[in-house]
This record gives structure tokens, C-alpha cells and sequence, in this order.
């Protein structure tokens, strides 16, 4: 989608910060982060939500898990723990409508509000 700022990046039209990458993910460094260690994973597949992408695609749901573990480990993160967080919807949170999965860590992080 051309207006989609998750599939401009996915496609090198704004710059990001790559961490990982796979033939169905991209995972980069959240522009806002809310612990040490936030990277987002995004399928290079558009669909507006984590629930309209298992619908769509659920292999490809599964590989963001899959990713988002490589991150972790990558940013060394995998051993004392770290949080994925789907957003989905406007009440959420989730204010760029393309699915995605955040990793973070780096720190103790509190219960969810």
C-alpha cells in the first residue's frame, strides 16, 4: 500500500534501522522506543492487524514469532526476558495499521495498564 509507512519502509522508501531480516519479515528499531531493547517486526506481506493476518497468511504470523526470537537473542535480551506486543486497533494503541509485533527489553518492564 503506498500510503502504508510500514510497507514504504518495507519497501526502502524511508529509512529505518534493519536489525533482521527474512524473505517475510523486516524487524527495525522502534523510532520511539519504550525500553532499551524495541524493535518492530513486520510482515512484508500487508494486512492492517494481527488477527487479519492469521486469517490471510498464519505462516507468516508464525514467522514473526520466529523472527522477533532471533531479535532477541541478537540484542541479547533472550536470556532475562523480554515482552512481543501486538497493538491492534485504535483503542490499543496501534496507530500504524499494518500489522506488527513489538520486542522489547533490556530492562524489568511493569504490568501492562
Amino acid at each position: 500500500m503506498s500510503d502504508c509507512l510500514f510497507c514504504r519502509i518495507v519497501a526502502r522508501e524511508i529509512p529505518a534501522t534493519v536489525v533482521h531480516e527474512t524473505d517475510t519479515t523486516l524487524a527495525f528499531r522502534d523510532i520511539a522506543p519504550q525500553a532499551p531493547t524495541h524493535v518492530v517486526v513486520v510482515p512484508k506481506l500487508h494486512a492492517p492487524d494481527a488477527v487479519a493476518l492469521a486469517a490471510t497468511a498464519p505462516g507468516v504470523l508464525d514467522d514473526l514469532f520466529l523472527a522477533a526470537g532471533e531479535v532477541a537473542k541478537a540484542e541479547g535480551v533472550a536470556d532475562t526476558g523480554y515482552r512481543l506486543l501486538f497493538n491492534t486497533g485504535d483503542h490499543a494503541g496501534q496507530t500504524v495499521f499494518h500489522a506488527h509485533l513489538h520486542v522489547l527489553g533490556g530492562r524489568r518492564l511493569g504490568p501492562l495498564a
